[in-house]
C-alpha cells in the first residue's frame, strides 16, 4: 500500500472541506500533541489554507488530555509555526483547571451498567473545555491507532480525554482496564467506545471528523466526514497498524521512541506488545530519554506503584480514593495476572530501562536493568530463539496469528487450581 503525499493531503482535505458550509462562521479545530506521531504541523498548515479565507474566525485547541502543557518553543517545533499564529490563536488544553470546564450532562447509571455488562453501575457527569462552545462549528483532526483504553484512538477521544474533566476520563479509563488490555487494544466496537460516543452526544455542535492512519509518521489512509469517518479509519488501522506473529516470546526489547517522555506515556510500549510475551517471560521498556514515572501523575503513581487489576479490586477499600486513570495507567502498564491469598502474581515480568534510579523502579514494583547493559544488536534478529526486538513501539500492535489473546479469567482459574 503506498502513503499518500502531500499534495494529495491537501487535495483530499480540500474536497471534502468545501462540501461544507463554513463561511462566517468560528470554527476551532481540535488537534493531537506531541506524543502522537504524524505529520500534525502539515494538517495544521493545510486547514488554514484551506479555511482562513472563509471562515469568520479560526483557532486551534491542543487536545492535551491530562499530558503537561508544552512550552512555547515545543509548540513552535511542533506545529513549525512560521508567524501562523498572528492569524490564529493555539489554546491547550487544561484538565485540572475547574474554570476552564463546563458541565454538559451525565450519562444515567442504568445505561453505564447496561453497556459495561454490570462492571460500573454510576451516574458519571461529563465536562469539557468550555472555550469550544465560543465556536459555530468543530473540526477534530487526528491520528487512528490500536488504543489499550478504548480499542482505536483517534474520533471522538479528542473530546474524552483529550479535552474533558477528569470525572469521566477517570471513569472511562478504569472501565477500560476492568476489561483488560488484551481486550480492548485493537478492536473498534468496545464498551468504553460506546460511553465516549453517549458522551459526545451532549456537545450539541456541527462536528467533522478528519482521521489519518499513519505508520512510519506517513498518512496510508485519510477519512473526512462523521462518525463513520472513523470507522473506516479504524478498519484501515486494524489492516496496517496490527502486526501478526507466528508466536510468543520469552524476552519482548520495546524501544520507546523520543516521543514518549515520561512512563506514561512510554507504557504504551507494554500495552502494544503485551498479547505475544509468553507466560512468565519479560517485556523491557527501553528508554534511555526517560527518568520520570510521569510528570502529571508521578505523585499518584509512587504512592500506588503498579500492580495488576485484581491486586486493587480485592483491595478496593484501600484503592478506591485513588482516579480512575491512575489505577488504569498502573494496571496497564503491569499486565494482566492474579491476586489470590494475598500475593500478586503477574502473568509477565515488566522491566524498565530508563533512567529512572533503581530504587525508584522497585519503589513501584517494577523490574529494573541498567540500559547501558543493554546492547540492541545483541538482541536482534533472535525471533527463533523467543527474543524480539520492536524499535519505536508504542502505537503498532502485536498479535500471534492464532488469534491468541491472553485471558486474565482463564489465568486465574489455573492460578486457583494450582492452590
Amino acid at each position: 500500500m503506498e502513503y499518500l503525499r502531500e499534495e494529495q493531503i491537501y487535495s483530499k482535505c480540500k474536497e471534502e472541506l468545501e462540501k461544507k458550509e463554513f463561511k462566517n462562521k468560528k470554527v476551532i479545530v481540535i488537534i493531537p500533541d506531541t506524543t502522537r506521531s504524524g505529520p500534525t504541523s502539515l494538517f495544521f498548515k493545510i486547514l488554514m489554507d484551506i479555511l482562513l479565507s472563509k471562515v469568520k474566525k479560526l483557532d486551534f485547541l491542543i487536545a492535551l488530555g491530562t499530558h503537561p502543557l508544552m512550552e512555547k518553543e515545543k509548540l513552535r517545533n511542533f506545529l513549525d509555526l512560521k508567524g501562523e499564529e498572528r492569524y490564529v490563536k493555539i489554546y491547550q488544553h487544561q484538565w485540572d483547571n475547574p474554570e476552564d470546564l463546563k458541565s454538559i450532562g451525565i450519562i444515567k447509571k442504568e445505561i453505564v451498567k447496561e453497556i459495561s455488562k454490570g462492571l460500573m453501575e454510576e451516574d458519571i457527569e461529563i465536562k469539557v473545555n468550555s472555550l469550544i462552545f465560543n465556536y459555530d462549528e468543530i473540526i477534530i483532526y487526528g491520528p487512528v491507532f490500536p488504543h489499550e483504553v478504548v480499542g482505536f484512538s483517534g474520533g471522538y477521544k479528542y473530546f474524552f480525554p483529550g479535552i474533558s474533566g477528569p470525572e469521566f476520563l477517570n471513569k472511562f479509563h478504569w472501565l477500560g482496564a476492568l476489561i483488560t488490555n488484551p481486550k480492548i487494544n485493537g478492536f473498534k466496537n468496545t464498551p468504553v467506545r460506546k460511553l465516549l460516543n453517549i458522551a459526545t452526544d451532549f456537545i450539541k455542535l456541527p462536528k467533522t471528523l478528519i482521521c489519518s492512519v499513519i505508520k512510519d509518521k506517513k498518512v496510508y489512509g485519510l477519512f473526512i466526514g462523521g462518525v463513520e469517518a472513523w470507522e473506516k479509519a479504524a478498519d484501515l488501522s486494524s489492516q496496517i497498524n496490527i502486526e501478526y506473529v507466528d508466536k510468543s516470546y520469552d524476552l519482548v526489547i520495546s524501544i520507546a521512541p523520543e516521543m514518549y517522555e515520561d512512563i506514561w506515556t512510554a507504557g504504551k510500549c507494554m500495552y502494544k506488545l503485551e498479547p505475544v510475551v509468553n507466560n512468565d517471560g519479560k517485556l523491557i521498556i527501553y528508554a534511555p530519554h526517560v527518568n520520570e514515572i510521569s510528570y502529571t501523575h508521578g505523585k499518584y503513581l509512587l504512592e500506588v506503584g503498579y500492580h495488576t487489576r485484581d491486586y486493587f479490586l480485592k483491595q478496593w477499600r484501600k484503592f478506591k480514593k485513588y482516579p480512575g486513570c491512575i489505577l488504569a495507567h498502573s494496571t496497564h502498564v503491569k499486565g494482566i495476572g492474579t491476586y489470590i491469598n494475598g500475593i500478586e502474581k503477574p502473568r509477565i515480568e515488566v522491566i524498565l530501562a530508563t533512567s529512572i534510579p533503581e530504587e525508584i523502579c522497585e519503589k513501584v514494583n517494577l523490574g529494573y536493568i541498567d540500559y547501558n547493559k543493554i546492547k540492541i544488536e545483541e538482541f536482534e534478529n533472535r525471533e527463533k530463539e523467543g527474543i524480539l526486538v520492536v524499535k519505536n513501539a508504542g502505537e503498532v500492535l502485536y498479535r500471534r496469528k492464532d488469534d491468541y489473546i491472553p485471558d486474565i479469567d482463564k489465568l486465574y482459574k489455573e492460578e486457583k487450581n494450582e492452590i
